[in-house]
């Protein structure tokens, strides 16, 4: 390829990312944008003053270039004492605290925007950074050692994704007479300002000094952080939170990756089934697969309280399993333990594993739910086997990964024909294939999805994996009422599966109930933080049938700049930008309809609503728009 286009430079790389924000969106829509907003002034405020530009700032994220890395990591400290000057004005539950990483990298400069390993590193230490806090690469820390009046903590290399070398990384903040941080020979790295002291360090800089002294209630000397704000652990009344995270494969052989999702993901669906547990969802835990975080931070983003991690290693007909749970509020390990078994035992270590945790919670189940936990959809090893590899397969949304994982279904089929997972499976593959065009023939696909989504429940009624793709193959063929029904029994068999909760929100969205799918989506949203160009279009939708002009546009206006390209919220936002009467962004939008999709018409929009009346009054608001 001609690369004679772009250009390349050594530049200093700001990464900015909202800690909590769809959690903060699900409880305060139109607070939480007017909050992002200026969070964002406030940042560009200062990189500007510190002569650099802003390159994007989609949703909650914010990326920045800088000519000096001492200037970008100045800028970074300041950022977050001004945004933490910014919260002390706010309740506890509602403040935007930020984690910023700087790197100093090559880039690749197209048309405005940064591309490259300089990027990417930026963004990787962004993760490492506490909520409020600052983190540099060894290269950043190299240019302003003796330039800042840094206090840090030497974190070790670090490994990034598509990086062959590891990155030293460093915590950084502000402390004068600071000596220089390295991590000598036989001590032990020293522990970060956490960002709870900012907001004292902050206000220190608007009242006297006696008050400042009362505010802040302790030394100003370093301390050990403390785990983050309590609000992981349940109050009263409130449902224990507990997370899986991805086990680990410490064995050689690589293939063998799926064994380890597997468990993860079996362990998930068990726990998921109590009532009296709030389970992380499985494509929410694996996000963190494969990567090096602080235990605190994941459990904060998670909403988690306990955190269940191990690792397995298989060898011939064996498999060593370890397990660990953990409070991450103390740090205590509440329970450990070592199971080394034939392969073919796996089950029996997953139920052990599962009863072990219920104990140590001390948790109230009912008999029914330890009943569905023991009852297993299949005895045959080999067939489970095939399930975990076509599980594996179908998550990389690939059409060949596709087309391998319905081979590995129909290999457990043969095996144990009332196996009602391997249904499911085949159900979920042929909507993939309808759902991203990897088939001719998508409403054959759908319909032969139906047929293995019927023969999972007929072999077991109590699947609610089952039941949910039953009620999601419902909703996509406009069988509203059944797809209630399903959706219904899928959350009382699984209390956990927050996607059953977005899927009823739009089932009755679309069947005319926007005021009750408003509510369903609220509640999936406490503990789903999956950000899709969908679920702000519905939340624009039901904000805009319900009368919620405000709220409507936030949403909207947040979807199109997060996705751009997604056509669905530019129609809604320019229906709502008429009905306020906005008609001069009324027909901007109406511009970005037609770059998207330049033979769009009116006329063929909105047959998935029921009431003709929710589909009129969108496209009215269209037509005043200037559709036609």
């Amino acid at each position: 390829m001609d690369d004679t286009q772009f250009r390349r430079r050594l530049s200093a790389v700001l990464s900015a990312d909202a800690q909590g924000y769809s959690r903060l969106m699900g409880a305060d829509d139109v607070s939480t944008v007017h909050r992002i907003k200026t969070c964002r002034d406030i940042m560009t405020r200062l990189i500007e003053n510190k002569n650099g530009r802003v390159v994007d700032a989609p949703g909650d994220n914010l990326l920045a270039e800088f000519g000096s890395v001492v200037d970008a990591v100045d800028c970074a400290l300041k950022v977050q004492i001004e945004l933490a000057e910014y919260n002390n004005g706010i309740r506890e539950e509602e403040q935007m605290h930020f984690r910023i990483g700087v790197n100093l990298g090559d880039l690749v400069i197209d048309e405005g925007r940064i591309y490259g390993d300089g990027v990417n590193i930026a963004a990787r230490l962004e993760k490492l950074a506490e909520p409020g806090g600052v983190c540099i690469s060894g290269a950043a820390y190299e240019q302003v050692q003796g330039k800042l009046a840094l206090g840090c903590e030497y974190l070790g290399e670090q490994a990034v994704k598509n990086i062959q070398r590891p990155v030293p990384a460093y915590r950084v903040w502000l402390e004068e007479g600071a000596a220089a941080c390295g991590i000598p020979v036989g001590r032990k790295a020293k522990r970060g300002m956490p960002w709870k002291y900012l907001v004292p360090i902050a206000a220190a800089t608007i009242i006297v000094a006696a008050a400042s002294a009362l505010y802040m209630g302790q030394p100003t000397t370093k301390s050990t952080p403390k785990p983050p704000p309590a609000e992981i652990a349940p109050g009263e009344g409130e449902k224990a939170s507990i997370a899986v995270l991805p086990f680990v494969n410490l064995g050689e052989n690589k293939t063998q990756e799926y064994l380890c999702d597997g468990i993860t993901r079996d362990l998930i669906t068990d726990l998921s089934k109590f009532h009296d547990l709030a389970v992380t969802a499985s494509y929410m835990s694996f996000r963190y697969k494969g990567k090096i975080e602080n235990l605190e931070s994941i459990a904060h983003e998670l909403g988690a309280r306990y955190v269940l991690e191990g690792s397995m290693q298989t060898s011939g007909d064996r498999i060593r399993v370890n397990a660990q749970l953990i409070e991450v509020p103390s740090g205590k390990t509440l329970w450990a333990d070592r199971y080394d078994r034939k392969t073919r035992e796996m089950f029996d270590v997953q139920e052990d594993i599962i009863q072990t945790i219920v104990r140590v919670l001390s948790l109230k189940i009912s008999e029914a739910e330890l009943d569905r936990i023991r009852q297993k959809d299949t005895a045959s090893y080999e067939a489970y086997d095939y399930v975990q590899q076509g599980w594996y397969e179908a998550r990389k949304r690939k059409r060949d990964n596709n087309r391998k994982a319905a081979q590995l279904y129909q290999k457990a089929v043969a095996i144990d024909p009332n196996y009602a997972d391997a249904y499911v499976g085949l159900a979920e593959v042929r909507m993939a294939a309808a759902n991203y065009g990897w088939t001719e023939f998508p409403g054959k696909s759908i319909q032969q999805a139906l047929g293995f989504a019927k023969k999972a429940v007929d072999i077991d009624p109590n699947n609610a994996q089952a039941r949910s793709q039953l009620g999601y193959i419902y909703m996509r063929s406009g069988e509203y009422d059944l797809a209630v029904k399903e959706l219904e029994t899928a959350i009382d068999l699984n209390p956990n599966n927050w996607r059953s909760y977005r899927d009823m929100g739009a089932v009755l969205l679309y069947s005319g109930r926007p005021e009750e799918a408003l509510g369903w989506y609220k509640e999936a949203m406490k503990y789903d933080t999956a950000i899709t160009a969908g679920l702000f279009m519905n939340m624009g939708i039901m904000h805009l049938l319900t009368g919620q002009y405000e709220s409507a546009v936030h949403w909207l206006e947040e979807g199109t700049v997060r996705w751009p390209d997604f056509l669905g919220t530019h129609i809604v936002l320019a229906a709502a930008y008429a009905e306020m009467n906005r008609l001069h962004d009324a027909r901007s939008e109406v511009d970005e309809i037609k770059r998207i999709s330049p033979l769009f018409q009116t006329e063929f929009y909105g047959s998935a609503y029921r009431n003709p009346e929710h589909r009129a009054r969108i496209v009215k608001g269209l037509r005043k728009a200037g559709l036609r």
